[in-house]
This record gives structure tokens, C-alpha cells and sequence, in this order.
């Protein structure tokens, strides 16, 4: 018996998420979609996955049983695509690399120096995006190669590989804003004063402000606000250290920070990338790329 693949991701995905309306977001399809090919696959199998009397679906016994060999299915196949790929020992024309601007500039000036030497033929696009739009882009094949700020899951489409550099995460105000002058904070306190707001183009649920807030898609934007006095915000140390004018942003005493944060590379287990995406994914998981 054959299954689709769309319906052993679905369900999968569906385990992952907790809810078919959270499966669907993920999986970029509607829910109605999710839903039936789960119910097709059920049919296939004879046997009930989930039980749905509850508010969320809630895996049944022979469905605990089914999910470790569908999960086995879907990591053998892309396996096999991986290695598909591999074989055919074939250079994209063009790789298209979204990345955070959490990665450290001097990190991107060297990398461009060595892909340059190992793929001059190949052409180069570097695409900034965080969070939801990174995954969205190369999801939808406008990117093979991402890097964004590490998560605990992501869609079961999505492969990834924790870089084994950190980056750091600070909060800062502009050296004339009223909280620079204060020498504790909690941080509570922050929220009563306008927070410069990492926002994606992608809407994203449960995202819950708790105080005043101006937004922006990139860090290099909220930067610039925060510079001119518009708020306080979360910035990337690097960021800050290669882009602000030296003594126009103040680090903000609050406990706990400035932070470390680990960065997650991405990439389409169903698209894998080529020789020179493969390449690129080495060079940025290597423990000291220089």
C-alpha cells in the first residue's frame, strides 16, 4: 500500500504542533486541508490516529504506534533525496541565502571571500528576513540556505543544524533616553516606556505586547530608531558594535543582560541544496570558519 507523503507529514506535523489549526499554520495549507488528508490517511490504514473528543486531537495507542514509523519513512526519504542530490554532483546557477541580522558582519565578509574562491560561476543573493519569514522563504523555494534565531521545533519540512558559534543579545536606549540615566532596572519597568519591536512581515499568534510599541522586520531598522530616541530595544551586540554611532546607544542594567543566543541554519529537506548550498551549510557549522 502506498501513503501520501502530504498526508504522513500532515500528520506528523499535526503530533508536533498539538492541533491541526496550528499544523496548518505551519505547514502553510488551510486547516480543512490538514484535516482531510489525516482522515484520508486514517482511512488507508484502517485505524484511528487521533482521538478528537477532546479539545485538541490526542494520539490513540495505534496511532503512538504508527507515528515512530512514519516519522521513519519521512527521515529515510529525505535521506534518499539528500543523497540524490549529492550524487548528481550538480553546482546551482544561483543560491539565494537568507540570514538574521544576528550573525556577526565580519562572519558574512569572510564567507563571501571563500564562496567567491570555491564558486565563482555561481550567483550570490543574500536576503535579510528573522524569525517566520526566514522558514516562509525557503518553504516556498525563494531561498535554499537560512540562518534566524534557534527554536525549539520547526515544521517537519524544515531541516536544521544548531551553529556551534553564539551570539549575544543586549538592550539598549539612546544615550539621551530617560532610562539611560537609571542605574537598576527590572525588566517590568521597561514595559512602561515604547519598546522598538522585532516584527515580521509573516503575522505570528500569541504575539502579546505589553506595553506601547513601534515595530520594524529587521534588527538594522530597529537599530536606526533607537539611535534617533524613538524607545528602547533588543538589539545584537555585533549589530550594535559595527553600525551605531560610537556612544549613541547605552547598554540598559537589566538583570540577566545582555544575553547569549544560539542561531539555527536552515534549509528544505525536500528542495536540499547543491553542491554550493551544501558548501555554505559546511562552512557555517564548522567550529571556527575562517
Amino acid at each position: 500500500m502506498r501513503y501520501s507523503p502530504e498526508a504522513l507529514t500532515a500528520f506528523v506535523e499535526t503530533v508536533a504542533a498539538g492541533s491541526f489549526s496550528a499544523a496548518a499554520r505551519r505547514l502553510r495549507k488551510s486547516q480543512s486541508t490538514v484535516s482531510t488528508a489525516i482522515a484520508n490517511l486514517e482511512t488507508d490504514l484502517g485505524v484511528t490516529l487521533f482521538d478528537r473528543s477532546a479539545r485538541q486531537p490526542v494520539l490513540t495507542e495505534q496511532g503512538h504506534q504508527v507515528f515512530g514509523y512514519v516519522q521513519a519513512i519521512l527521515a529515510a526519504s529525505e535521506r534518499l533525496d539528500a543523497l540524490a542530490v549529492s550524487l548528481s554532483g550538480e553546482t546551482e546557477p544561483r543560491l539565494s541565502f537568507v540570514l538574521s541580522d544576528t550573525l556577526a558582519p565580519k562572519v558574512l565578509e569572510n564567507l563571501l571571500a571563500r564562496f567567491d574562491e570555491a564558486f565563482p560561476h555561481t550567483e550570490f543573493e543574500c536576503l535579510i528576513g528573522e524569525d517566520e519569514d526566514v522558514i516562509d522563504l525557503i518553504q516556498k523555494g525563494r531561498a535554499q540556505i537560512g540562518l534566524t534565531e534557534a527554536r525549539s521545533s520547526y515544521p517537519v519540512d524544515i531541516g536544521f543544524s544548531r551553529l556551534p558559534r553564539q551570539t549575544r543579545m543586549g538592550i539598549y536606549a539612546a544615550c539621551g533616553h530617560p532610562l539611560a540615566q537609571r542605574q537598576q532596572l527590572t525588566f517590568d519597568e521597561l514595559h512602561a516606556w515604547r519598546e522598538l519591536q522585532l516584527n515580521t512581515y509573516l503575522e505570528r499568534p500569541n504575539n502579546v505586547c505589553r506595553g506601547p510599541v513601534w515595530s520594524a522586520p529587521n534588527y538594522l531598522l530597529l537599530l536606526s530608531m533607537a539611535v534617533q530616541g524613538h524607545g528602547w530595544c533588543m538589539l545584537p551586540c555585533a549589530l550594535v558594535d559595527e553600525f551605531a554611532p560610537p556612544g549613541s546607544l547605552v547598554t540598559l542594567p537589566v538583570p540577566g543582560w545582555p544575553r547569549a543566543l544560539s542561531i539555527d541554519l536552515l534549509w528544505n529537506k525536500r528542495t536540499p541544496p547543491g553542491a554550493a548550498g551544501r558548501w555554505l551549510r559546511q562552512y557555517l557549522t564548522a567550529e571556527n570558519p575562517a
